[in-house]
């Protein structure tokens, strides 16, 4: 078993020093039973590697497409910040592409996120969101025409946050957020140049002012394989 183990270590980082020698993100390595050939070992040893390199955030694994490189993941922390400002702390440079601009009907669900009537108009405002050039994020935002009237129309590459700020004067003061896991569709996949069905974060946000009014309320498909959360836990005293 130790010296099994040690197969295993050693496998790992073998394919650690590949990938930091210039491997592409995405690029596919080779098949579990390709490894086990050229290094002469188990195909449970390879196995374990690749574990080790997943959970280290390395490669990612495609059911029936096999492994892949990871891309840097990019932490972001639970906190009250928008994508640009996450991306600057970061050192990296946010960017936005607008892909639709649309006043839609509330409904019951986007009513009651929004605190306004179901037969009340919306806007949606749906961003391919970038860092550094690299598409991370597909973001849908919605927002009370009343609060905001003209904003459909003056969206770019500029924070949303900044512009309801210093247009409107609203400052978002606190946040009900959700994080679920999931994977991406076939074409939110080639919308974020990423393989479908990859691992992905769907976060949803309600964001409310000073006075507790609803201001926005956004869904959001993070690439899995350049986000991860980092939360401070603290106990109760």
């Amino acid at each position: 078993m130790a010296e099994q183990h040690t197969k295993s270590e050693r496998l790992r980082q073998h394919l650690v020093e590949v990938i930091d020698q210039g491997l592409e993100p995405h690029s596919k390595l080779p098949t579990e039973r390709d490894l086990a050939t050229e290094f002469d070992v188990s195909r449970l040893t390879v196995r374990r590697a690749l574990d080790r390199l997943e959970h280290e955030g390395l490669v990612y694994r495609v059911q029936g497409a096999g492994t892949f490189v990871a891309a840097p993941r990019i932490t972001k922390s639970v906190e009250l910040t928008s994508f640009s400002e996450d991306m600057r702390a970061r050192g990296l440079e946010p960017g936005s592409s607008v892909l639709v601009t649309e006043t839609i009907p509330a409904g019951a669900r986007l009513g009651a996120k929004l605190r306004v009537s179901p037969s009340d108009d919306v806007f949606h405002i749906r961003r391919a969101r970038t860092a550094d050039g690299e598409p991370m994020a597909l973001e849908d935002s919605y927002l009370n025409p009343k609060l905001f009237p003209g904003l459909i129309d003056n969206v770019g590459s500029e924070s949303l946050y900044r512009i309801l700020e210093t247009e409107y004067g609203m400052r978002i003061e606190w946040a009900e957020q959700s994080i679920h896991a999931s994977v991406l569709e076939p074409d939110e996949a080639g919308l974020l140049g990423a393989p479908p069905f990859s691992p992905a974060f769907y976060v949803t946000r309600t964001s409310f002012d000073a006075q507790d009014r609803a201001v926005e309320y956004a869904e959001s498909t993070y690439r899995g394989d350049r986000y991860h959360y980092e939360l401070q836990i603290h106990r109760s005293r």
